[in-house]
């Protein structure tokens, strides 16, 4: 096969197939750069552990299986499948939030995890999931609603109450923030008005304010963000080795598997930091390349989304600027907190980091990206054939 149609097979006209395979290349392509830092960054862990170096490697392989099959299926599922079942997906979140509460396992202070066999499951994954479904059904049944009564605007975030209160009594603070940023965003682009939003984002923020000030460890987080060399050996211990792993990475790294810092050094180094890992051993080249491939999917998401609301198919495009701006916030969240420009907030880097529950999700989040893609192309291919016939 010669370059030139090898690449129009990976990225082709919109007219010339009927998906997106660009999508699908840049999901598969981070998958495979997350599998091969977990699997560099974890062999130390592991052999503490239970004295097997690829102990994680193969749970991280048996969860990239897992996703890819989430993926297939999610693809032979019409959108209209979650649209209608929105509902049911938010009421199951909130009974697994509960459910957690009450026979979760805790890990590092945080009970986050309902334990099922050997795999540990975390409902906060999949509550960002069914919020932001329904939130896209909500918006097609109310957007006149939302647009001009307070009554409309606020009835969501009365979801997002509900929701950011159970995930609060894990605690999870992270995942709330991504939840309300994502929520404000979609009110935004239904178009709401500014001055509501400019409301809603002061009460956001005052409310985020006063959560880090009243628990003594969200303060402890911020205070060693600021300045982590003030106690570099205890509240600000963790960016510090961050940070000396990105400055140990230079233009090109060190090498696959010659970080230092995973030798037990950087706490969580193949899960929320293992961004610093892959810094420490690829260095600026390899950072730029993984940012531009998270932009990249990131802005296909919201490009997917306007498309499609363009052509009136409003659940399609809330739901995918939806996802668009989850990964994209996550993605920012993440980086920021392992190169010290944010306060650490424990989310993983979309299907980068090791977890089962975060991979699943972001696969089923691409799958139906994808399958979006594909039934706006077979519906405008349509719409073309009909009008050239008549």
């Amino acid at each position: 096969m010669s370059l030139s149609r090898l690449k129009g097979w990976l990225f082709p006209a919109a007219t010339h197939s009927f998906y997106d395979r660009q999508l699908v290349v840049l999901a598969l392509s981070l998958v495979v750069i997350g599998l091969i830092m977990v699997a560099s960054a974890s062999i130390p862990e592991g052999i503490a552990l239970q004295n097997d170096p690829m102990m994680f490697v193969k749970r991280h392989g048996v969860f990239v299986i897992a996703a890819l099959v989430m993926g297939a299926i999610v693809l032979m599922l019409p959108i209209s499948f979650w649209q209608e079942n929105s509902g049911r997906f938010l009421l199951l979140a909130i009974v697994l939030l509960i459910a957690v509460l009450i026979v979760g396992r805790s890990v590092n202070g945080a009970v986050r995890w309902i334990g099922v066999g050997p795999i540990n499951i975390q409902p906060a994954e999949f509550a960002k999931f069914a919020l932001f479904a329904y939130l896209a059904s909500y918006l097609v049944r109310r957007q006149q609603e939302v647009q001009e009564t307070l009554k409309g605007f606020f009835k969501p975030l009365i979801v997002l109450f509900v929701l950011a209160t159970l995930l609060l009594a894990q605690p999870d603070l992270g995942s709330v923030v991504v939840m309300m940023v994502t929520t404000v965003g979609l009110l935004f682009l239904a178009g709401a008005k500014i001055g509501q939003f400019i409301a809603i984002l002061i009460t956001g923020v005052s409310a985020v304010i006063l959560l880090i000030v009243v628990e003594p460890y969200r303060m402890r987080r911020v205070t060693s963000f600021l300045d982590p060399w003030q106690d570099p050996f205890g509240s600000g211990y963790q960016l510090t080795q961050s940070l000396m792993a990105f400055g140990r990475g230079g233009w090109f790294g060190q090498g696959l598997g010659n970080s230092v810092q995973k030798l037990e050094y950087l706490p969580e180094a193949h899960t929320d930091f293992v961004f610093a890992i892959l810094a420490e051993e690829t260095g600026f080249f390899g950072v730029m390349v993984v940012l531009g491939l998270l932009l990249w999917l990131a802005m296909k998401a919201l490009w997917i989304g306007k498309k499609t609301l363009q052509h009136d198919q409003l659940y399609s495009g809330y739901l995918a600027m939806a996802i668009g701006i989850w990964f994209s916030f996550q993605t920012a969240v993440n980086i920021g907190a392992a190169a010290g420009i944010l306060p650490t907030k424990g989310l993983t880097l979309p299907l980068v980091s090791y977890g089962g529950s975060s991979l699943l999700m972001m696969a089923l989040a691409v799958g139906i990206l994808v399958r979006i893609d594909y039934e706006f192309r077979r519906d405008t291919c349509q719409a073309r054939e009909v009008k050239h016939e008549r």
